[in-house]
């Protein structure tokens, strides 16, 4: 039997792939992405299923979307029911493990996952729920706000760099403990998913990687700020969640806002450089697949936008890299989805996917990389802050169509315009083109029960959360635990045993 690879998987926190065209953009300072471009399967095209972190990772985890999976916003548990992409590569025998950030809700914490070495950045619990029963009411304790705008700048620690200092350290060690059985005959293939917060904002870096970024061409947005009242009703809203009104946004602070995103892409190659280094020196990297990506993009003041929560190029679109033996290297600039990663890593594991494809709502990469042509649409699903209602969209060749009950549609055509200034629906001339796009969504969501789902969803967990914080609270947030008895040398221990079994490469 052909031994079946190992993955590392490593993820990002709101990188936007409108800066990876084919690999990273020219004006990025970051070697070890460049470096993994090179060998990499680069999917131009790829798409969040829902462009917020919860909801976008249990898609990505499960590839469902989150009229599925229940996970409408950073408050909504994620059932343990859900078969994942780790339930599927760990029954095939795989080992499983996760550091760092997936912003799992619930009481179940691994999803899959055999091991977890850090805590998550974010809560476990139901306190970040939103209510569309008072719509445009600011929670103002968690909402975002453009305090990451007027602060950007630069510090040696802060409570990203923390967590994704120790990310890192914990993914790298584990690499060495893995390589140490990566010789036996029957060791296991493992998945190690390293998940950063970074670049998210705040737009805070470290001295050394601002300084990358002094003569930057790209610290001016794109496409400008458009008004409040030439906005899209969304982006409107996008404005008040943000509590636009409150701060006063200098081009100055736009362009250190930027910079210190692009500092951060550069802190995080340094990470990933660490971890492909790790796997070199180790001898594992031939064996082993590396796939780059994100949880959804950021809009980094395009429009006078910031974050996500749209569905707006910039916020819906992002990287994805896949390299590893078997799978040629290339642009693919066929629109594809996170949604696709759980069947693909399957199917690069060997796995029969008639039994995976009924739980997910995703299709292989596989054949894109062997340039079978792939015409199903990408889709996209938000119902969590900042909207009133679910709203979805469809990616299809060249158009981007995006329904909300409450809304005008919008339609883009992405090919001539590619910022998204022109709103072909508003055009009577497109009417046949928007009744078909308009047809599509009718065919694919029940607009009615997907509401009513997630307003039930969002008034049971806003009783379920104040009845919890009263009396004794027993947190869901992971807890990560070492038995320190079984470290390094003890007394239970034969020390030269030990110190054999540690070593890689042995007797070298």
């Amino acid at each position: 039997m052909t031994r079946r690879p190992n993955f590392l998987i490593v993820m990002v926190d709101q990188l936007t792939g409108t800066l990876f065209p084919d690999g990273p953009a020219d004006f990025l300072h970051v070697p070890n992405l460049r470096a993994l471009a090179q060998r990499s399967a680069r999917f131009a095209n790829n798409y969040t299923a829902s462009p917020l972190c919860a909801p976008a990772r249990a898609s990505f985890m499960s590839g469902q979307l989150p009229s599925r999976t229940g996970v409408y916003d950073n408050a909504a548990e994620f059932p343990s029911s859900i078969p994942t992409f780790a339930h599927h590569l760990r029954a095939a025998g795989y080992y499983t493990c996760l550091s760092g950030k997936m912003h799992f809700v619930g009481p179940d914490q691994l999803h899959g996952f055999e091991e977890r070495l850090t805590t998550d950045i974010y809560p476990a619990d139901f306190g970040w729920t939103p209510d569309y029963r008072k719509p445009g009411e600011r929670i103002d304790w968690w909402y975002h706000n453009l305090g990451s705008v007027t602060g950007a700048g630069v510090a040696e620690i802060t409570n990203q760099l923390e967590y994704d200092d120790e990310v890192a350290f914990h993914a790298n060690q584990k690499l060495y403990e893995l390589s140490r059985v990566s010789d036996d005959p029957g060791r296991r293939p493992w998945c190690l998913m390293v998940s950063f917060t970074h670049p998210h904002d705040p737009f805070v870096a470290r001295r050394k990687y601002w300084d990358l970024y002094e003569d930057c061409p790209a610290l001016e947005p794109t496409v400008g700020f458009i008004p409040y009242e030439e906005q899209d009703p969304h982006s409107q809203r996008l404005y008040k969640a943000s509590d636009y009104a409150s701060f006063e946004i200098t081009p100055e602070h736009i362009r250190r806002s930027r910079r210190g995103y692009f500092a951060n892409i550069s802190y995080i190659d340094d990470k990933l450089g660490e971890l492909l280094d790790t796997l070199q020196r180790t001898r594992m990297a031939d064996d082993t697949v590396v796939i780059f990506c994100s949880d959804h993009g950021e809009m980094l003041g395009e429009r006078g936008l910031w974050f996500k929560m749209s569905f707006l190029e910039g916020a819906s679109r992002v990287p994805l890299m896949i390299a590893g033996n078997g799978i040629a290297p290339g642009l693919i600039e066929t629109p594809v989805s996170n949604l696709d990663l759980c069947p693909t890593l399957c199917d690069i594991a060997g796995i029969d996917m008639s039994a995976v494809m009924p739980w997910t709502d995703g299709q292989s990469l596989l054949p894109l990389t062997t340039g079978v042509s792939r015409s199903e649409p990408v889709l996209m699903e938000y119902a969590a802050e900042g909207s009133y209602a679910p709203m979805v969209a469809i990616r299809d060749g060249r158009y981007k169509f995006i329904h909300c009950e409450i809304d005008p549609p919008q339609l883009f055509d992405l090919e001539s315009d590619p910022q998204e200034r022109n709103n072909l629906a508003a055009d009577p001339a497109n009417a046949e083109l928007l009744a078909r796009y308009s047809e599509k969504v009718r065919a694919r969501w029940d607009m009615a029960a997907f509401d009513a789902a997630v307003r039930e969803s969002q008034a049971r967990r806003w009783i379920v959360y104040p009845a919890l914080r009263n009396g004794a609270y027993y947190p869901w947030d992971f807890q990560p635990l070492q038995k320190a008895s079984e470290r390094y040398m003890r007394n239970h221990m034969n020390l030269d045993i030990l110190e054999e079994s540690k070593r890689f490469p042995r007797g070298e």
